[in-house]
């Protein structure tokens, strides 16, 4: 099979290199504790931080890694096969700068953006809504403005990071009267007054990984927000075409360690005195899951490059980010399921990391969109 990543640079390859073997020795024997315990993965992101990961999608003049977009898919699907919590934890901090470098001042860029990068300030994204997941314009929380500045009210909620973020990027309607030419967005730091994070949610999976509801009475200064005002839902929709694909990458990681540890267990494991893989269902289960992960892969790395083109030219790639999103959560789902039946009773005891996997994975069709929400979007594209 051709190298997939053949078009990654030489310093992109070996940043790739030196990610994988750190994953594998410093993150990957971490998982099944973070996943017993449910402990937010604070080591795991300062070793990032070490790594240079934690500003992997920034250019280098804010303190990043300037990679492109391929090697960024890389190396989370990287992360993401050591450690799902970690990988979410991570990709919801891109999520937040994304809205600073996409949407700030240059100021504001300065002010967060290299902190970011090296690790020193963990950041959120506060877009969803008990009553707006996936229809972001209906969302409900206000910010009005004041003599000093403005006035933040409302309730997010499953938002990743949030009650241990060092800044949240929140977005909130400012002109109810424009639709989501009406929304803006507004940069909290930690212990701002008035913001108040619930307790992490008891979650199926991704246990390191904590998502809050965050309760909103807050005083902002003038300087809060975020860029321009009524330009909140542009920056959002621009940064969850940049998280399709990191979710992508996400399920990689995690399908591509599932099938890894199906393909082992199948050549280990001995049946009636001969290999499991000697059986030609088991064969074509495994061939059935390399399709899957093929196809998927495929994808996220057309989304990948459109995206680099995106950043070179302009224009959007929404498209190619929801086929990748679709196409990555549903495949990885369908691996995991088939890599634990691959394992027989074993796979679904804590004792294989397939049925942690299972259950990291099965939030990939929700959220940043649902699979659903990336039908619409595919098919407006294509109709239109």
């Amino acid at each position: 099979m051709d190298d997939p990543w053949r078009m990654l640079s030489d310093e992109e390859r070996l940043f790739c290199e030196v990610l994988e073997r750190l994953c594998a020795d410093r993150i990957a024997p971490l998982a099944t504790r973070t996943d017993e315990t449910s402990q937010f993965v604070h080591d795991q992101l300062a070793t990032l931080g070490e790594a240079g990961m934690m500003g992997a999608n920034l250019p280098e003049e804010y303190g990043g890694g300037g990679v492109s977009a391929p090697a960024l898919l890389r190396a989370v699907a990287i992360v993401a096969g050591a450690c799902g919590s970690t990988a979410s934890a991570l990709t919801a901090h891109y999520l937040a700068t994304d809205s600073i470098l996409i949407g700030g001042t240059v100021a504001q860029k300065q002010a967060w953006l290299p902190r970011a990068a090296a690790g020193e300030a963990l950041g959120a994204f506060a877009l969803t809504e008990p009553t707006a997941g996936s229809d972001p314009a209906d969302m409900k929380t206000r910010a009005r403005r004041t003599p000093g500045g403005w006035r933040l009210t409302g309730t997010k909620c499953f938002i990743s990071n949030g009650g241990v973020a060092d800044f949240i990027v929140v977005y909130a309607v400012t002109d109810p009267e424009k639709a989501h030419r009406g929304i803006s967005a507004f940069i909290l730091p930690k212990g701002t007054p008035g913001l108040q994070a619930g307790q992490a949610e008891k979650t199926m999976g991704l246990k390191g990984g904590h998502v809050f509801t965050l309760n909103l009475d807050c005083e902002l200064a003038e300087n809060a927000l975020l860029g321009e005002e009524g330009k909140g839902f542009r920056t959002a929709m621009q940064v969850l075409d940049n998280g399709r694909i990191e979710v992508a990458a996400q399920c990689l990681g995690l399908a591509g360690a599932a099938m890894q540890a199906a393909i082992a267990y199948a050549k280990d494991r001995v049946i009636g005195g001969a290999s499991l893989t000697n059986s030609q269902g088991v064969r074509w289960m495994i061939a059935d899951m390399g399709v899957a992960y093929q196809s998927a892969l495929l994808l996220a790395l057309e989304a990948a490059r459109q995206r680099d083109l995106a950043h070179l030219h302009g224009g959007r790639f929404s498209l190619a980010a929801s086929m990748a999103k679709l196409a990555a959560s549903e495949a990885a789902g369908r691996i995991a399921d088939t890599a634990l039946q691959l394992h027989g009773g074993y796979g679904y005891t804590r004792d294989f990391p397939v049925e942690r996997i299972n259950r990291d994975l099965r939030i990939m069709r929700i959220y940043e969109g649902s699979s659903e929400i990336q039908r619409n979007i595919i098919s407006g594209n294509m109709l239109a």
